[in-house]
């Protein structure tokens, strides 16, 4: 799903430099991009002032590799076609190898995103994830390992180097046929990681940081299916002490972006609250946010998920059908309830994101005391036992039609003795009379 507006910006920058030009000349005007540093920020709750990050990554100064952009050719044989792994607003995403500063290590196995000289994010939101990745850190977010940033006459080179993700992202997984059916104690196990990353990227930070583009392809998975957050290109430092919002201009993708900051471009942390809210719908019911190859009353995924209320008996036909049953319905309901809070309209009522943590980690544990996240669901069950009920109904249906047809027959048998009956009581009669 595309993004419905980025920023385009030309760099520049002179020539190839050992480190990112962090200082981006931005206006006071155009608050998009990431705060050009000495701005005064704390994190959700925090009483003490802080830094802009890029007052934080000059003083970290993170240990990111500068490539050049042969060595990166060569990781790629040429950003061959067919070591192309995904694309988006930035450009192309390629999986790569590249060799150890030293040369004696063997080579890592990377994820190598080159902006396209057309691409929608630009130079700007390079700069970003530079800036953002290099100062964050956690298990839950993607790590960067370097960069590679080139001007020249055939224009500008931006490349960004990632940890590779082997099993790519939970869009693939949901909504891929190709791909095997995610269960639902997996589901569970990376919504709850990525909830823990926008946490710390909300509460546990120096700064607050808005991540402004949570949605499914967002959400990458290591070998252990593990959630990583990726593409910073739009994160955003939150609103300055005494403020409830930054103002902004509107950028995301629809279908996940909160109708309060499309209409205002008031942007807070509860945005990426309403995404997610998004985006635990689409973990139970396997549907994208917004899907124009359904029937019309089926496109728009909340629209369609509130026909059928959570505490209903007709919930169930909202879950994923590859699921074949095996989740547990008690659970489900508990996580379309986390959602409608995430998905309430007056941001100031959704929860913050180490609530959902809390309450995500609490219906884990429930389903796992009871022992029925591996069971059917008792939707299922009730499913069945209808269709056992209906089973039932139709012999006992069956079997008064046979008894009609049976009755019908001997009636009709009845009529015929009794037509011989008439026929030989005249013949005798005349016998009689002659």
């Amino acid at each position: 799903m595309k993004c419905f507006y980025y920023f385009k910006e030309k760099a520049r920058s002179k020539g190839h430099k050992s480190a990112p030009e962090l200082r981006n000349p931005v206006s006071k005007s155009d608050s998009s991009g990431p705060s050009s540093g000495g701005e005064v920020i704390k994190s959700t709750g925090s009483e003490v002032f802080h830094r802009g990050i890029s007052e934080l990554y000059e003083e970290k100064d993170p240990n990111l590799r500068a490539f050049t952009l042969s060595e990166l050719r060569i990781a790629t044989n040429d950003f061959n076609r067919k070591m192309k792994i995904g694309e988006g607003g930035f450009g192309s995403v390629y999986q790569g190898k590249i060799k150890s500063v030293d040369g004696q290590d063997e080579p890592t196995v990377v994820a190598i995103k080159k902006l396209s000289k057309d691409g929608f994010q630009g130079h700007k939101q390079w700069l970003a994830e530079v800036q953002f990745l290099g100062v964050v850190e956690h298990h839950n977010l993607v790590k960067l390992i370097g960069y590679c940033a080139l001007d020249g006459e055939r224009g500008i080179q931006r490349l960004l180097v990632y940890e590779y993700m082997s099993n790519g992202s939970l869009e693939d997984h949901l909504f891929k046929k190709t791909f095997p059916c995610l269960p639902w104690e997996r589901r569970m196990q990376i919504i709850l990681g990525a909830a823990e990353g926008l946490t710390y990227l909300h509460e546990e930070l120096e700064v607050q940081v808005i991540f402004r583009d949570f949605k499914t392809s967002n959400v990458l998975l290591d070998e252990n299916f593990q959630a990583k957050l990726s593409d910073f290109g739009l994160a955003r430092e939150g609103p300055t002490p005494g403020s409830s919002h930054v103002s902004t201009a509107v950028v995301g993708t629809f279908g996940y972006a909160a109708p309060d900051y499309i209409e205002t471009g008031h942007l807070s942390s509860k945005s990426d609250v309403w995404s997610f809210g998004i985006v635990l719908y689409e973990i139970l019911t396997g549907r994208r946010s917004l899907e124009r190859s359904l029937p019309k009353p089926e496109q728009k995924l909340l629209d369609w998920v509130r026909q059928f209320p959570v505490d209903s008996k007709r919930f169930s036909k909202i879950m994923d059908p590859r699921l074949e049953g095996q989740y547990s319905l008690n659970a489900a309901r508990k996580i379309a309830k986390l959602a409608e809070s995430c998905l309430v309209k007056n941001q100031k009522e959704r929860p913050c994101m180490s609530e959902v943590v809390s309450r995500l980690k609490q219906i884990i544990k429930t389903q796992t005391d009871d022992g029925s996240g591996s069971n059917r669901s008792s939707g299922s069950a009730d499913n069945e036992n209808e269709a056992a009920e209906s089973e039932k109904k139709g012999k006992q249906t069956g079997v008064s039609e046979s008894a009609r047809r049976r009755f019908a027959h001997l009636a009709k048998l009845g009529e015929q003795v009794e037509g011989v009956g008439k026929r030989r009581f005249l013949i005798m009669q005349r016998a009689k009379v002659s």
